[in-house]
């Protein structure tokens, strides 16, 4: 069969073609009719993201998220936000819904509890859809009266708020316990720190080391001075007692001692009044015995003093010694003070550097805290509803401008189908070919010309 033989063939059974196609329009209009009308009810919510980690605080924005969309989609879909819905509209307690449930549980395809029934029944009907290129997601909802659909779709966008902003609180309610945890960990550090500190400087008897330091630094100072001006003065009193021991007469502290040169010219003097009374008197003479008896007598107190001078110079040599061991003592002391000090001042300037990390990390977590108590209360979610859903004037399905077209595209092909089957069971002759179908007959053609 060719394509003009079948076009001959629809053309000649075409009132069957248009009886099928009439009768299944009729038909699908008519179980469209009786079908129940189903409403479709749009809420809108606008995304206004702005993610903020509970604990450091540190925002990251919404583009760092690539299935943040997908998330939020999922989240409205979730059975979470679909048992809020029902408890929120108190649902359960409708008598109808009760009825259902009953039976559905008596049946046996139900094992949940009604919450979770209702939610699933719930879920079934939503539509989630995201628009393009926007921060806008189209919350749909369809039911068999339009003002329960606008209700429920509304009430979707509710729950997904309140669900949205309980995931939010929820970790910043958990960062503010593990924060007020470190607070008291962070505080007790502190405390720990403090009295450390102040343990030491009582312990040591410090109460500024700096400026105990300074002071201590300057004794120091002054015993070194100190200590080198007596050692050159020990070294010369030595020197001198030394030279005084070895030669007393020629020493300079005895020859320039003023006794002594006083004793010497009166010495010298009784001398030579000794000579000349030699001279003149024997030495029994009562003159002679009288000059010589002076002269021994300040000869005497000359010796007496030059030894007197060498115990001096041996005495103020032992002094300077001792003075000298005693300054190196102090010195000493005063070396091992300082020293201390310096290891006091080092050990109080890491006490009071961990005084002041523990300060710093207190009153960071204090703010850090003071910032996540104010989030976790806080119920400005980053979600708005954009248009709220309001009662559908004409249902969404069935659809009439739909089922029309299609049914009569459906009816057509089924009359030809018939008008096909119907042609099988009568098979007629309408063309030349379907006489050339029928064996080896000729056939010829005759045209007529008219003038």
């Amino acid at each position: 069969m060719n394509f003009l033989q079948l076009a001959i063939i629809l053309k000649v059974r075409r009132y069957i073609i248009l009886l099928v196609a009439v009768i299944t329009l009729l038909t699908a209009v008519t179980v469209s009719m009786l079908l129940p009308k189903n409403f479709l009810a749009t809420a809108t919510v606008l995304l206004n993201y702005k993610g903020v980690d509970p604990v450091t605080g540190v925002s990251m924005p919404a583009q760092l998220l690539p299935g943040y969309m997908g998330t939020q989609i999922d989240i409205i879909k979730s059975k979470n936000v679909a048992v809020d819905v029902v408890k929120h509209l108190n649902l359960i307690e409708i008598d109808s819904i009760k009825r259902d449930y009953a039976n559905a549980t008596k049946s046996g395809n139900v094992k949940s509890d009604i919450v979770d029934w209702l939610a699933d029944r719930l879920s079934s009907k939503l539509d989630v859809t995201p628009s393009r290129e926007s921060s806008v997601i189209n919350i749909s909802y369809k039911g068999v009266e339009p003002t329960f659909a606008a209700t429920m779709a509304n009430a979707f966008a509710e729950s997904y708020i309140n669900v949205s902003l309980k995931l939010k609180m929820d970790p910043a309610i958990k960062a503010s316990h593990y924060l007020s945890e470190q607070t008291k960990v962070l505080r007790d550090n502190l405390q720990k720190a403090q009295e450390k500190l102040s343990n030491y400087q009582q312990e040591h008897g410090l109460t500024s080391i700096l400026d105990t330091y300074d002071v201590e630094s300057s004794k120091l100072r002054d015993l070194s001075t100190q200590y080198s001006l007596m050692q050159s003065q020990s070294i010369e009193a030595n020197s001198r007692r030394n030279d005084a021991a070895k030669n007393m007469s020629d020493s300079p502290d005895v020859a320039l001692n003023p006794i002594i040169q006083n004793l010497r010219v009166n010495l010298v003097t009784a001398e030579s009044k000794l000579a000349e009374m030699g001279q003149r008197y024997s030495k029994n003479h009562p003159s002679y015995i009288a000059a010589e008896a002076e002269a021994s007598k300040l000869r005497s107190q000359l010796q007496t003093e030059i030894d007197r001078t060498v115990v001096g110079l041996s005495n103020s040599a032992n002094i300077n010694s001792q003075r000298l061991g005693d300054v190196k003592t102090q010195l000493e002391r005063q070396k091992q003070k300082v020293l201390t000090l310096n290891r006091s001042r080092s050990e109080l300037s890491i006490m009071e550097k961990e005084v002041e990390i523990a300060q710093n990390a207190l009153a960071s977590v204090n703010n850090r805290f003071s910032q996540t108590i104010l989030e976790g209360q806080s119920n400005q979610a980053d979600i708005a509803v954009l248009e709220t859903a309001t009662p559908p004037s004409s249902p969404n399905n069935p659809s009439l401008l739909l089922i029309i077209p299609f049914s009569l595209i459906v009816g057509t092909m089924l009359g030809c189908f018939f008008a096909l089957v119907a042609e099988f069971l009568d098979r007629r002759v309408r063309s030349k070919d379907d006489i050339l179908s029928l064996g080896e007959i000729p056939v010829y053609e005759y045209s007529i010309k008219t003038a």
